[in-house]
This record gives C-alpha cells, structure tokens and sequence, in this order.
C-alpha cells in the first residue's frame, strides 16, 4: 500500500510557485529560522567560494549570503520556478546569484564543487533524506559543510491530534523526521562531524481558520499521498476545530514548531592511512567563536 505520508513532489512544486507572490508577508517563522541559522554560521571560520542556498525560495538568504561572502558564487536552487522568479526580484547589480530549478535530491552539480551548502526548512518537503545528504556529501568538496533547519515532529502537534481525533481516516499534517533518524542519516550519507540541536516557536492565532489560512499562503498544502481527494467535509472540520479548542490559552491558540538545527561536514581525508575508522580530520582553523551578544 502506498505510504499515506509520502509527499507528492508535483504539488509541492505547484503550490509553492502559487505562494511565491505573497510568500514573504506570512513566512514570519522562516524569516525567523533563517537569521539563526545565518547566525550560527559565526561559529565557524569558513571562506567559501562556492556557495548553494539548497530550497532557496524568495532569495532571501541568497541575498544575504552574498553579502556577508562577498567574493563567494551563490547559487540559489529551489523546486518551484515561481520562487525563483521572486528570488530574481531581489537581486542587486552588485548581490547578483545563479538560479538553479531543480530536486534537492538529484543537484544539478559537480562532485566536490561547492564550499557551503545552506538549506533553511526545506528538507520536510523531502521523502528521502538519505538522498539529499548524500547529494550534499557528494557536491561539497572536502572540509566543506552543510548546514541545515527541518521541522522535528512535534511540529503543529496541535493540528495533528485535532485532526486525529475529527477521525476522517485522512492525512492531515506531514509526518516530520525525529532529529536523531536525521543524525543517522548524515553518518550513512558519509558526512562528519555532525552538531544538532533543537528549539521550539510557538506562533498564536485567533481561530484555527487563521492558522489554516497561513500555512496556506507559504504554500504549504496538504501535499500527503493520504489527504482528502476532494473537499474537507463540514462535520469533520468541525470536529476538529472543536478539539483545536481544548489547546485554547489565554485567548489564543498555540501552534508548535519543532526545528531542527543540524550542521556536518565533509570529511577533509576520508582515507588517510592508518586512521582510525569513523575518525576524521577537522583543521583547527575552521572553529571560531559566536560574537558575544
């Protein structure tokens, strides 16, 4: 039986170009998300040259990216060409980056090409992990890194038991990947040196009409295989606004984000003689410390 959580890859694609116009005004979590993931890049000396914004969207970080690796190509690679259409809206004569349409699991570039692979919530919208990292392994040359936010799976928990309990026998939320089946994955994919951590936003709405209505407009449909095939039935959306209530809090209605912060890196000599297996070699030079503040 075909999986009810497997993401259709095609509606993903169209429901994100369809978002790309009006995506900035409601992506206030990822705007969020992405200034601690740019910040987090402090910690680490890194002087890349090559830079991919992996699901770049709108081209935000791209833009930001350039700016701060002045020298650096950035390419922004995203799954919908409506982001990328936006993300070129953004662009400067001096911050100028490539656009690339194309699958986070089957990149469009050379092996050991790439210094830095930045990729803000986009991973969720993925089947197999397993393949994106090892496409990440293979284009990043050595010593490069990966640095990466997804949903953890306590994300709109909220939404999932309220809907669990409407019992419509549908799909309603993604199934989002635990942080230690993520840490896995980056050792089979042959990526190092992995640090993952997570924090927790809680967004608050009035009515869960209005939560519905912003997922909405980042795009981010019900793209499960098992979702409803036509429309939500009254009773069951009703049913599950009810339950939606139970979470109701000082008048407003929480709706939890796990995410997930995870950084590795591509080995430096992942065959050395005489190593150790599972050691490798890390340069000093490449720690540094986050500015105070």
């Amino acid at each position: 039986m075909t999986d009810p959580y497997r993401i259709d890859c095609g509606r993903v694609q169209r429901s994100f170009g369809r978002a790309a116009r009006d995506y900035d005004a409601a992506a206030v979590l990822q705007s969020r998300v992405r200034a601690e993931l740019l910040d987090r890049l402090e910690v680490v000396r890194l002087e890349p040259t090559v830079i991919l914004d992996l699901g770049a969207g709108t081209g935000h970080a791209s833009l930001a990216l350039k700016q701060r690796y002045r020298g650096a190509q950035v390419v922004a690679l995203d799954l919908a060409p409506g982001m990328l259409q936006e993300a070129g809206r953004r662009q400067t004569l001096l911050r100028r980056f490539r656009r690339v349409c194309a699958d986070a699991a089957a990149l469009p570039l050379g092996t050991a090409s790439v210094d830095l692979v930045f990729s803000n919530l986009m991973l969720q919208w993925c089947n197999d992990p397993d393949a994106v990292f090892t496409e990440c392994r293979r284009v990043l040359k050595p010593g490069g890194l990966l640095t990466f936010t997804t949903f953890g799976p306590d994300t709109l928990v909220e939404l999932r038991r309220a809907w669990a309990a409407a019992a419509d026998g549908h799909t309603h939320v993604n199934r989002f990947i635990d942080m230690h089946d993520l840490g896995d994955a980056l050792v089979r994919s042959g990526l190092v040196e992995s640090v993952m951590d997570v924090e927790r936003y809680t967004l608050t709405y009035s009515t869960v009409r209005d939560l519905m209505r912003d997922l909405k407009a980042i795009g981010a449909h019900n793209a499960n295989a098992g979702r409803p095939r036509g429309l939500t039935g009254r009773g069951a959306f009703e049913r599950m606004a009810a339950e939606y209530e139970t979470h109701r809090r000082e008048g407003r209605l929480p709706a939890t984000h796990e995410v997930v912060f995870g950084q590795a890196w591509a080995p430096v000599s992942p065959s050395r003689a005489g190593a150790v297996p599972g050691e490798v070699t890390v340069p000093i030079g490449r720690i540094g410390r986050r500015r105070p503040g």
